[in-house]
């Protein structure tokens, strides 16, 4: 009977340091998340402002990227669980009932309507040369060949500042598009890959008191 392969054999991730996440074949990757803007609100002027800046930021970039959208259902029950704290702790009778009443509206209205919320990520790839080509696939996870060679910390360090540049160009690039740009660290960039790899850990009730 063939044994059964353990679920991190799939992971293609070694670890995450200092915000970096290794991959196994020790190409490194940095995750940015990135505003929206209303584009079909802004002026003439100021659309084609957007649009020039957005043509200059691509065609300054002499490295692959990756866009990926979060596209996930809107979990309303934490703003409910704070709206059921606030109606237990109304005094005013009016006020009481116009609270159960507004929960109970948002509760009707999420259940018949599908509220999306979206979020927009910049996958930052470095490979050193000795690596050959980076891995494609989901957030540039998948793909790449394991490298057993452990990541010397100061080939590390070396690879993760040519990973920063790489990172500062992009952020630089977008802020002039009129879009805010945030560096994930290691605790933001877990949750992140934690919801990617468990799709159905994000749909769970959440247990209120």
């Amino acid at each position: 009977m063939e044994k059964t392969s353990a679920t991190q054999g799939f992971v293609p991730i070694k670890e995450i340091r200092d915000g970096v996440i290794v991959l196994k074949d020790n190409s490194l990757r940095a995750i940015l998340m990135v505003s929206s803007l209303n584009f079909s609100l802004k002026s003439s002027d100021e659309q084609i402002a957007i649009i020039y800046q957005f043509q200059n930021f691509l065609n300054s970039l002499d490295f692959s990227t990756q866009i990926y959208i979060q596209s996930r259902k809107l979990d309303i029950r934490p703003y409910i669980s704070v709206m059921e704290e606030k109606y237990k702790a109304q005094t005013n009778d009016l006020m009481k009932i116009q609270t159960r009443e507004y929960i109970e509206f948002i509760k009707k209205f999420t259940e018949s309507v599908n509220i999306m919320t979206k979020n927009f990520f910049i996958i930052v790839p470095y490979t050193p040369s000795f690596l050959g080509n980076s891995s494609k696939g989901p957030l540039g996870l998948g793909g790449g060949k394991k490298n057993t060679q452990i990541l010397e910390n100061d080939s590390f360090e070396e690879s993760r500042s040519q990973l920063e540049q790489r990172a500062n160009v992009i952020e630089q690039g977008l802020s002039r598009s009129g879009l805010r740009v945030a560096r994930l660290g290691t605790e933001e960039s877990v949750e992140l890959l934690y919801k990617i790899f468990n799709p159905g850990e994000s749909e769970k009730p959440i247990q209120l008191n």
